[in-house]
Formats: C-alpha cells, structure tokens, sequence
C-alpha cells in the first residue's frame, strides 16, 4: 500500500476528528500538525510535531498532503500555498470567503495538477445518499425545506463567534444542504433571497448569527434553508430535512430528546419517511408511508473515517475531481448570494 505522509492544520471539531481518521488509516502517516493556540490531543496523536504557523509548518514539514481545517478566511490562502508546494490537499467547506478565492483554489488545482478534495462529507453518508436517491426517485419539480439551527453556550458559542468574524451561518452549514438540493434536482439557481438578523451583541455589528433564504432553480423547484448560532437559539424544530414533490414526500425525522449542540445530530437521520401523494378512487391514500430505519448509521468519526479514506482513494486512484470541484463551487455560489441579499436587502439573479 502507497503510504501518503499528511499535514493536519487547524484541530477544532473537524481537523481533530480528520486526523484521528488518518492516523487510523494504513494508507496515511500524519507527519505534522497546526493549531495557532494550545490544544488538547487524543492520546493517539501526541507526539507528532505540533506548529503554530501553517507557514512554518509547510516549509518544514515533508509530506504529500496537506487537510486544512482552518477559519474559512485562510482556507484559499492556505490550499493555493500547499498545492504550489506540490502537495495534494483536502480543504474543508466553505473553500473560501468568495467565490473568486474558490475559483483561484481550483484554477491552482488545474494548473499544478493537485488533487483537491472539498469538506462535502454529507455525499459519504449512506444515509443521506439514500435520501436523495428517494428524492430523485420522486422526481421534480421540488420544494426543498432544510435547517439546521445551534442552541450554543460556553466554548460552542466562543467557537461560533469566531466562526463568524468571517463567515456567517447561512454560508457555514449551507453549503452542505445547498449541495443536497443541488444533487437532487440537477438544475441550476437562478435567484436567491436572504434574510439575517443579528440577534447578539457579542458579535460584530457587521455579522447576522440568524439567517434564511430561498433560492428559486430553472426547473421550477424552490429551496429553502435556515441557520441560527448562539445561546438565545430555540431547540423547537431546529432540524427540518424535508423534500416535497408533486409525487409525495422525503423526510428526515429525528428521535426526540436530540439536542442542538450534539455533533452527531448534524448528520444523524434515525429514520426516513417516504411518503406517496397517490389517492385510490375513494380520494385516501393510495399507499401508506413507509419508514427505513437508519438506526446502523455511521457517527460523526465514522464518517470522518470515510470521508479521510475516499481523499485517499481519490489522490492513489487518481481520480477524476472536475464535477466534484464544479458542485463545491455551486453551493458555495448560492450561499454567497444569499449573504449577499441579506446585507443588501435585495434578490441576487445568478
């Protein structure tokens, strides 16, 4: 097996668990890690070299790959510098602040003829590949009705917070659901309305930690997604994951009792319902719905494992990333409208 020596910036939920996915993997040698403060390390990954500059650390460090999992505001900065290096590179979502940056990390792909693998790890969920395949099933037109709302305090809230010096909530998280819609549909956006407020004076007076939008597709199909951070947040209805077509309806439905702040919900879909629009003759329901129990679903680090083992699988394979480059690049699209809007206070044509 090609062993590929890998550099893990930036070690909060994300690049922790990412690590811990390529240490457990015989195909991967975590050569390096950075983290700009103290950090805590499983018992696993003390040891390795620890830097606190991503710089110093690519200068240093040899090694094949880099995972990036840093603020979003050093995400292209960091790629384009690795990849010029002559190192493939993960990135996690979003790829950058805009959509040129985004655009400057794939041009940079292109031209050093790097792998470049974006954060999507909802496409290496079994069940969620399985929400979209039912969806699809359906066919379109769609409505799309997708949140994901954190009651946060203590240091989730902290981390928020700095999340949000750069990167708002509706950007953060929707990126993944806007690539689920993406997926299902395969149309493309054509307007997009955002609406923020912010609702703390803990974040700057530029920043909105409350968001929704909608987005309108050329087939017909309409989206919409929430987002919310912080301590005033309510856990009522915080995870809706529901596709309606004229031919019925694809659910996800959380077991009671799951908090917000629960790494695992943001994943995590227990059950599917599948639901049929079809009446019979006496105007009833033709079918009843039916229910697939996704209780045997991977968690957060299994997932993680996942996600870590396809990089691998993509950079030795070497596998073709234009479509998924083009994808990461489309969701990241939309959300940037819908920021867009709602600092402007006005639709966003695409």
């Amino acid at each position: 097996m090609v062993v590929l020596r890998i550099l893990i910036a930036g070690l909060g939920n994300m690049g922790k668990s990412h690590a811990l996915a390529c240490h457990a993997h015989p195909g991967f040698e975590v050569v390096g890690l950075v983290n700009r403060s103290p950090v805590m390390l499983p018992e696993s990954l003390q040891g390795i070299s620890l830097y606190t500059d991503f710089h110093a650390a690519l200068e240093s460090v040899e090694c094949d790959v880099v995972s990036i999992n840093t603020y979003t505001d050093t995400h292209a900065d960091y790629a384009i510098a690795a990849m010029e290096k002559g190192r493939h590179v993960f990135l996690e979502k979003p790829m950058a602040t805009t959509v040129a940056d985004a655009q400057r990390v794939v041009d940079t792909a292109n031209r050093c003829d790097r792998k470049l693998v974006v954060g999507y790890i909802l496409r290496h969920h079994p069940s969620w590949m399985r929400l979209i395949s039912e969806a699809r099933q359906l066919g379109g037109p769609y409505v799309f009705r997708l949140n994901l709302n954190q009651q946060s305090s203590g240091v989730t809230w902290e981390t928020h917070r700095q999340l949000m010096q750069t990167t708002s909530p509706l950007v953060d998280c929707g990126v993944h659901y806007v690539d689920v819609m993406c997926q299902i549909t395969d149309a493309l956006p054509v307007q997009v309305n955002g609406m923020g407020l912010r609702l703390s004076e803990d974040i700057h007076e530029d920043m909105y930690n409350y968001g929704h939008f909608q987005v309108r597709f050329d087939d017909g199909s309409l989206g919409w997604y929430e987002a919310g951070w912080g301590p005033m947040m309510s856990e009522a209805a915080f995870f809706v994951k529901d596709i309606i077509s004229p031919a019925g309806a694809v659910s996800i439905v959380m077991d009671e009792g799951v908090k917000s702040d629960d790494i695992d919900a943001h994943t995590r879909t227990s059950t599917i319902r599948i639901h049929h629009s079809l009446l019979n003759r006496e105007g009833r329901f033709a079918m009843e719905d039916s229910v697939l129990d996704m209780q045997d679903e991977p968690d957060h680090q299994a997932l993680c494992d996942r996600e870590q083992a396809w990089l691998y699988d993509a950079i030795v394979k070497d596998v073709d990333l234009s479509r998924h480059w083009r994808d990461a690049i489309q969701s990241l699209r939309i959300c940037i409208a819908a920021d867009e809007s709602v600092r402007s206070g006005q639709p966003v044509s695409l």
